[in-house]
């Protein structure tokens, strides 16, 4: 996961500090040095770098301990504060236009993702209730077009093409098309290469002064290091961007490019990809990135990705059923596929405060869902509904049809056996509130597999 390695450094750097009773300029002096050293090794430039610790030694150094705060987390919570402005303060929305369409002008580099991202987008959107339209501008690069419907028919969302023609006529026309038929945003899909040159500058300004789009994206790639900040200090300075999509943030330990980007423009990052599914999109938080790189965890997300993945009418039903103990291995099937479409368990429980870092090398058996789910597929009807049913026969029938040994369905049994004592203990008087709290957005405990 992204910033994995930066958390790392900072954590053995604080760690020296939380002995102290009191902080002196020679400690504070020592931890920024290693906080610098940190940033730089997560490719967080030098200059970057230098004035994040300066600022935060400037505040450090002097500041009164309050009763609460030990002088460890003094300094942590100037770092978490310095950090959460360094990426941009609070999040930030799409420019929209007062009157629809709403155009956004996707550029980057080849290979940065932006095809995908603009699909990923665009779905995000559609979830909100929009119309995105998707624009096919790329006509360089061999199937570039047909990538485009192909995500676009993944994300439910069409695309305008008009095949290898001038970009700036299909940027225009599909203007003219979503304001016809009532698209309320349009994605134009604009060419990349693999390095910046003068003729792609040059047919992006073309685009822009034509069509006058909303929003500039520019489409960074996390794990490019040092150059995502030459290639956004470029792209801002040639084309004026309003705002970063920065991808591959499952698969970078470093990220502090994407820190540096957002301080030589000056300009916010908007969207982050987690990952090659098109609902692998983030809306960025700096707050909420800021407390993830600092071991806090990320509650606020994690309730998110629960409220927007979770049937709320469904997990209405399944706490109806848990008050009155009717919960059965059907429903469990259910909430742990619900579950599994947030993502992997190792970045869920990341999110939850205190966990991160006791799991950082703790090896989660992402296949841990595979197996019981095919315990509980091998199973008939009745024997789902009624587990109770299921004596030593059954259970051999179960276990050889799902390849795996009876003391597999022994333990789920045991798991199964266990969440129903639970819940029945939470079944009198304030139950719901109860249940609630355990269950945030319909997520029930009883979740974590063998």
């Amino acid at each position: 996961m992204a910033f994995e390695g930066l958390s790392d450094k900072l954590d053995a750097a604080f760690k020296k500090l939380r002995s102290k009773g009191s902080l002196t300029e020679a400690d504070v002096k020592e931890a920024m040095r290693e906080v610098r050293l940190a940033l730089l090794e997560a490719d967080v430039s030098y200059k970057v770098a230098k004035d994040f610790t300066n600022r935060v030694t400037e505040k450090a150094i002097g500041a009164k301990v309050t009763e609460s705060l030990t002088p460890a987390q003094m300094v942590i919570k100037i770092v978490n504060d310095e950090l959460t402005a360094l990426m941009g303060g609070t999040a930030t929305r799409l420019n929209t236009a007062p009157h629809p369409p709403t155009v956004v002008m996707m550029c980057g580099l080849q290979g940065s993702g932006k095809t995908t991202h603009s699909a990923k987008i665009a779905k995000f959107l559609k979830g909100q209730g929009h119309r995105p339209l998707l624009a096919a501008c790329d006509i360089y690069r061999p199937a570039a077009i047909k990538q485009l419907q192909i995500v676009g028919e993944q994300a439910g969302v069409p695309v305008f093409e008009m095949g290898q023609i001038n970009p700036v006529t299909i940027a225009s026309e599909a203007i003219k098309l979503a304001k016809d038929q009532g698209y309320d945003y349009v994605f134009l899909d604009t060419a990349g290469r693999l390095h910046i040159d003068e003729q792609l500058m040059q047919e992006l300004k073309e685009i822009k002064a034509t069509v006058h789009p909303h929003e500039i994206l520019l489409v960074v790639d996390a794990m490019t290091g040092q150059d995502a900040v030459n290639v956004a200090s470029t792209f801002n300075s040639e084309l004026g961007i309003d705002g970063l999509v920065l991808t591959k943030l499952d698969g970078d330990t470093r990220g502090g490019a994407a820190l540096s980007a957002r301080a030589v423009t000056g300009k916010p990052i908007k969207f982050a990809g987690t990952g090659e599914k098109l609902d692998d999109l983030d809306t960025f938080h700096p707050d909420r990135m800021a407390s993830r790189i600092l071991g806090m965890g990320d509650v606020l997300s994690l309730i998110e990705k629960a409220e927007n993945t979770l049937d709320e009418k469904r997990a209405e039903e399944l706490e109806k059923k848990l008050r009155a103990n009717k919960f059965d291995l059907n429903d469990l099937l259910y909430q742990m596929e619900e579950m599994k479409k947030m993502g992997s368990m190792k970045d869920l429980l990341g999110m939850i405060p205190g966990i991160g870092k006791k799991i950082k090398d703790v090896d989660v058996d992402e296949r841990a869902f595979d197996k019981t789910r095919a315990i509980i597929l091998s199973m008939t009807p009745k024997e789902r509904e009624k587990p109770d049913i299921i004596n030593p026969s059954r259970k051999r029938r179960i276990a050889a049809g799902c390849g795996m040994q009876v003391e597999d369905v022994n333990r789920l049994l045991k798991q199964y056996r266990q969440m129903q004592e639970l819940f029945k203990k939470l079944g009198g008087k304030g139950s719901k509130k109860k249940m609630r709290r355990m269950m945030p957005g319909g997520m029930m405990p009883g979740g974590m597999p063998f």
